[in-house]
């Protein structure tokens, strides 16, 4: 067999920040960053080069061990697929990928669902479209640790161009929702790194959990009068749960009525109740969505996945770099494509910032809060042309 190559895309959450694991509802739209796997039959053993990194992983068949790095996705994808009686299999998988790791883009999700298909497909056998997304989140359950929810996966296998898509998960229902001409999305990436293994994303969960249990119901069918008779932080994460579910909603009408400024204010309104209630924002995320406000055309921003904010506008950003902050004060204009375009700016240069917590707000953080303007003001932005919300039909 020759060799193929295995693709899916990235994703961005328009709105429904951490209601897929409390049975609620999300709306992501997939990207055009995207993961690529490039699969051939190999004599024995699993073999992974990752081309950006170079880097390169190693498996014998009958033993996958955590490492704790990338190559925990493709090997979690493997037992889980063996699990389901297909392989494991022999491969030699290269893989790119487009898609910025740890910026809450969900490069793990984009990487995993292109190596199931890949293996499975070695393997001659097809996985039904929910089957696929499925067994992809529970490699990342079972074997890197992660308890994410199905949204990611889900996006990376249903994505439609020009769409978002409405999940409901908890019954798994999936509708493409069309997204109103003479928008544009842009993505900003803060330079945060963004990891779910590292505890605070299972500790939310853990807390979301234990307010369904006090309450004897999931969130999902929790009232605000509910969330008020709980302790704290329970009170606060249930409040984000349920307000954020309503917003899903408020913004899927918006969008069926053309209301771009109502579909924007909702988009504030989901970052204020993730930094005031989850408590999942940085300095740096809250600077970009203020930052955000009084430019012309912008109709609203939010923090999306852990490391990026999200901006929803009428106006074309530069594709010049700059040195200013005052580069995103573009004149406003209408983009005319039937399909939104994404920007995606690039993290400031230099060394990484070193992660701290603030033990007043329980957030997040990074270094380099000091030099903060600066910081964001020294951005590289790149503009991707064309469509930018890809349809993986086959996803091969």
């Amino acid at each position: 067999m020759s060799a193929r190559v295995f693709r899916a895309p990235g994703r961005v959450n328009l709105i429904g920040e951490h209601t897929d694991y409390n049975e609620g509802f999300v709306l992501p739209v997939a990207l055009d960053l995207e993961c690529r796997v490039t699969a051939r039959p190999a004599a024995d053993g699993l073999h992974a080069r990752a081309l950006d990194l170079g880097e390169e992983r190693r498996w014998p068949l009958d033993g996958f061990e955590r490492r704790g790095d990338w190559g925990d996705y493709v090997a979690g994808v493997a037992v889980e697929l063996a699990r389901l009686g297909i392989g494991p299999v022999a491969a030699d998988l290269e893989i790119t990928s487009t898609v910025p790791m740890g910026a809450g883009l969900s490069s793990s999700a984009a990487l995993e669902v292109a190596v199931a298909l890949a293996l499975s497909t070695l393997a001659g056998k097809t996985l039904a479209p929910l089957e696929l997304a499925r067994l992809c989140q529970r490699a990342e359950n079972n074997f890197t640790g992660v308890r994410c929810g199905l949204m990611d996966q889900l996006a990376a296998v249903f994505g439609r161009r020009g769409h978002a898509l409405w999940i409901d998960c908890r019954s798994l229902d999936v509708r493409p929702v069309a997204l109103p001409p003479g928008c544009e999305l842009l993505v900003v990436n803060t330079g945060v790194r963004h990891q779910h293994a590292s505890g605070e994303y299972n500790l939310r969960r853990q807390q979301c959990e234990r307010a369904a249990a006090l309450l004897g119901r999931p969130l999902r069918d929790a009232s605000m009068n509910d969330a008020a008779a709980l302790p704290e932080p329970q009170r606060r994460r249930a409040r984000h749960v349920i307000s954020e579910n309503l917003r899903v909603s408020q913004f899927v009408q918006a969008c069926a009525a053309g209301d771009l400024d109502s579909a924007g204010r909702l988009m504030y309104a989901s970052h204020a109740s993730l930094r005031d209630d989850y408590q999942v924002s940085c300095a740096e995320l809250d600077f970009l969505v203020e930052a955000a406000r009084p430019v012309p055309g912008m109709l609203g921003a939010r923090l999306t996945g852990g490391a990026s904010a999200v901006r929803l506008s009428t106006w074309c950003a530069p594709v010049v770099p700059t040195n200013s902050a005052v580069a995103f004060r573009a004149p406003s204009s209408i983009v005319s494509a039937a399909c939104p375009r994404s920007t995606l700016a690039a993290p400031p240069a230099g060394p990484a910032s070193s992660p701290c917590r603030s033990p007043e707000s329980g957030r997040d953080g990074v270094g380099h809060l000091g030099i903060l303007g600066m910081r964001l003001a020294q951005r590289t932005v790149f503009h991707w042309r064309g469509t930018s919300i890809i349809c993986p039909e086959a996803l091969r």
